[in-house]
């Protein structure tokens, strides 16, 4: 890994950090300019080795000027090269006029964007609109990025895809579709959440040779989640171990027609390696719980009353899978919350939460963003709009830890959020929630912190759908996550 490839910024953070590298550390920024050029020009030879035509789209600012000096590179590498001046290259000053210049002494050719197609070519470099983008992309940019986009030839985006806003993934009008994106200096927010994987490709993280001391100046908005640090945390097993060691959890939920959900996330919590599961369902549920997973102890329980033994002997309660919104599981909700016990609350439990808001310090909870829209009294497209002000605010406004499901998941504690980059499209299947429900309950079961169980649940989650995305995305169930798991919860 790139040295501060795991450190997630917003833009003025990055803006920052380049400040300081130049002023404070005497790094010009035309030297940071080529060192861009020369590492997107280095990923280009070795994405697409029989590339030898390209074409660059160039803008009028800093990123334009790094399509320039990647277009002087490949012009010394023999290369055939094109340069399309998008915007009035007359608006080019400083660093970009330079490479504009440089690139012109040496014969480079340079034309003016016209809207007409782009000939044919191997890789197209897009470098118009860089991460100071705030407002829709119009004009010949816009006319731009759609002809691109139609294009044959695969795209690079030079440190981020032109029209996607760098700090909250949401694309501002048309938004250039990147198979891969070479970023600089600190990994930008926008690339790995809300629909900034959509459009970013493959990332690619280059510090630009910038010194350490630069970045302990200031702290990373977030960080992104490693399960190389999981072990350390889990602790090996002792030769004389016992399930007892491992913690219990009680899974709550299973309402009409809905035993699959509760199921999946009691499995989920013994493949994590909980020590004893069990499940508090409806007594119609229970002889075919047992039947799906002979290792979960299944309880019918109709009442509060039945509830309570399960829940003197529980480490950690996760509720929500199947849960309802009915009597029930308004009564059973009621019950766990005031007993106090540490828990993972998802699904129809968030939705009865939100009716009824309050604060705890021992739960986790883990909404998709239309559960995260109702806890907020919002819209999806707000939560969307703004992933991390939105965790951060169901963290302060709900205690605890808070779960933002969705690409690019983020995990907020009260002084700290982290993001997990892992994950794919498969993922979108019913039960995939129950499944990292019952994983984050049986982390905590063996002594995780909350805040730890989160990160590492949906790590080790994601990761594991990763895994199973290599025979194929399309049916992908969310148990057949249960296999990976648990080679990567012993990693």
């Amino acid at each position: 890994m790139n040295d501060h490839e795991n450190e997630v910024y917003l833009t003025d953070q990055v803006r920052e950090l380049d400040r300081t590298a130049i002023e404070e550390f005497n790094i010009s920024s035309f030297t940071l300019m080529q060192r861009a050029a020369e590492a997107t020009f280095s990923e280009i030879k070795q994405a697409w080795p029989k590339a030898n035509h390209i074409i660059v789209l160039a803008g009028t600012g800093n990123n334009g000027g790094d399509g320039y000096v990647i277009a002087s590179l490949a012009l010394a590498a023999k290369f055939k090269v094109e340069v399309i001046q998008v915007g009035d290259h007359a608006k080019l000053q400083g660093d970009a006029k330079k490479a504009h210049d440089l690139f012109v002494e040496k014969s480079g050719l340079c034309t003016v964007f016209d809207e007409k197609e782009f000939s044919n070519c191997d890789v197209i470099v897009d470098a118009l609109l860089g991460t100071g983008l705030t407002r829709a992309v119009k004009g010949d940019y816009a006319t731009a990025i759609e002809l691109a986009n139609h294009h044959a030839a695969p795209i690079l985006s030079v440190d981020i895809p032109s029209g996607l806003n760098a700090n909250n993934g949401c694309p501002l009008g048309v938004v250039i579709q990147a198979e891969t994106t070479v970023t600089f200096v600190g990994m930008k927010l926008g690339l790995l959440t809300a629909s900034g994987r959509q459009y970013s490709g493959k990332i690619i993280f280059n510090n630009l040779q910038i010194p350490k001391e630069v970045y302990q100046s200031m702290s990373a908005t977030c960080q992104s989640i490693q399960l190389i640090d999981l072990q350390s945390k889990l602790g090996k097993r002792d030769a004389d171990a016992h399930k007892g060691d491992f913690g219990r959890v009680l899974v709550v939920g299973g309402n009409a027609g809905m035993a699959g959900s509760v199921m999946l996330a009691a499995e989920a919590a013994a493949r994590s390696g909980s020590g004893l599961v069990s499940v508090a369902t409806l007594p119609q549920h229970a002889t075919a719980g047992l039947q799906s997973c002979r290792e979960i102890m299944v309880h019918g329980v109709s009442s509060v009353k039945e509830l309570n033994p399960l829940l003197k002997q529980a480490t950690v309660v996760a509720i929500g899978p199947g849960l309802g919104q009915d009597s029930w599981a308004k009564k059973l909700l009621a019950r766990i919350v005031e007993f106090d016990i540490p828990m993972v609350v998802d699904a129809d439990a968030l939705n009865l939460l939100a009716a009824e808001p309050m604060q705890k310090k021992s739960w986790i909870l883990t909404p998709h963003p239309g559960e995260a829209a109702r806890l907020l009294k919002s819209s999806t497209d707000e939560v969307q709009e703004n992933r991390l002000r939105s965790v951060q605010d169901l963290q302060k406004n709900y205690g605890g830890v808070a779960v933002l499901k969705g690409s690019g998941t983020l995990i907020a504690v009260e002084d700290d959020t982290s993001i997990c980059i892992a994950g794919n499209p498969g993922m979108a299947t019913g039960g995939m929630g129950d499944v990292l429900t019952g994983i984050i309950a049986g982390l905590m079961a063996q002594g995780l912190s909350n805040y730890d169980a989160a990160r590492f649940g949906v790590q080790l989650h994601a990761q594991s759908a990763d895994l199973v995305a290599e025979e194929g995305m399309r049916g992908m169930l969310a148990s057949d996550l249960f296999v990976p798991l648990r080679r990567l919860v012993n990693c």
